[in-house]
C-alpha cells in the first residue's frame, strides 16, 4: 500500500489499482480526486472539505462521512454515506473502521464539530482534528503537528500514547520554512525516543507500507 502526502490534510492511499482519498480539503492543492474511487471526510471544516470539488465529482465515487458534511454536501452525484464511531465498511477495496466522534476544543467561544477518525486496513489512523486514542494497535499515525487547538507538547504525548511504528506529519500546511523546521525537530527527537519512523512527509511524496 502507498501512502502520499497531497497537501496539509490531504492524504491518497493507493492498493491493487485503487485509490483512497482523506480529507481534500480547499487549499490541499490541485487534482486530489485524480484517479479516486473513495473519498474519506474527517469534519466540516474548510481545510479538510472542499464542497465545491466533492459536489463536481461524478456518480461513480463514495464519499464517507460524517452526517454534519452530509447535510453540508447535500444531493450531490457521488454516492455519500454517513458514517459513526465504532461503524466498519468497505470501499475501493479497502477496509475501514471509524474511530472517534468530535473535533478537538478550539476555545469554549468555538462550538465544537463531529469529528471522525479513520483507521484504514488496520494499517493507517487518521484521527482528523483530534488526539483520539484508538484503542487498538496502529502501525502508522497521521500525526496532527500544527493547529489553533494543538501544542507540540501535546502531539508528543500522543505520539507516546498510541506508539505508532509510523508516525507521519499532518495538519501542516499553514507553518512557513522556519515551521517546518521545528516540527521536523520535535518528531525527530521523538523518533529517537522510541526507535520509530516518525517524520514530515513532504507534499507530494510518498511511502511505502507493508
Amino acid at each position: 500500500m502507498r501512502l502520499t502526502k497531497l497537501g496539509h490534510a490531504c492524504w491518497r492511499l493507493e492498493k491493487d489499482g485503487s485509490r483512497l482519498v482523506i480529507d481534500p480539503g480547499a487549499f490541499s492543492g490541485e487534482g486530489l480526486l485524480d484517479g479516486a474511487d473513495a473519498v474519506l471526510i474527517t469534519h466540516e471544516h474548510w481545510d479538510h472539505l472542499d464542497a465545491d470539488l466533492l459536489r463536481a465529482a461524478g456518480p461513480d465515487l463514495e464519499i464517507w462521512t460524517c452526517q454534519a458534511v452530509a447535510d453540508q454536501l447535500g444531493e450531490i452525484p457521488a454516492k455519500v454515506q454517513v458514517v459513526r464511531d465504532g461503524d466498519t465498511f468497505a470501499t475501493a477495496g479497502f477496509g475501514v473502521k471509524v474511530i472517534g466522534e468530535w473535533h478537538a476544543l478550539n476555545h469554549p467561544d468555538v462550538p465544537v464539530v463531529q469529528n471522525v477518525g479513520f483507521l484504514v486496513d488496520e494499517e493507517v489512523f487518521y484521527p482528523g482534528d483530534a488526539l483520539t486514542a484508538p484503542g487498538v494497535e496502529v502501525p502508522t499515525l497521521l500525526v496532527p503537528t500544527n493547529a489553533p487547538w494543538l501544542k507540540l507538547g501535546e502531539m508528543v504525548d500522543y505520539l507516546r500514547d498510541v506508539r505508532p511504528a509510523r508516525a507521519y506529519s499532518t495538519h501542516d500546511g499553514l507553518v512557513n520554512e522556519f515551521g517546518q523546521k521545528l516540527i521536523d525537530s520535535w518528531l525527530g527527537m521523538e523518533a529517537e525516543k522510541q526507535k520509530a519512523d516518525m517524520r514530515r512527509v513532504p507534499v507530494g511524496d510518498s511511502v511505502d507500507l507493508g
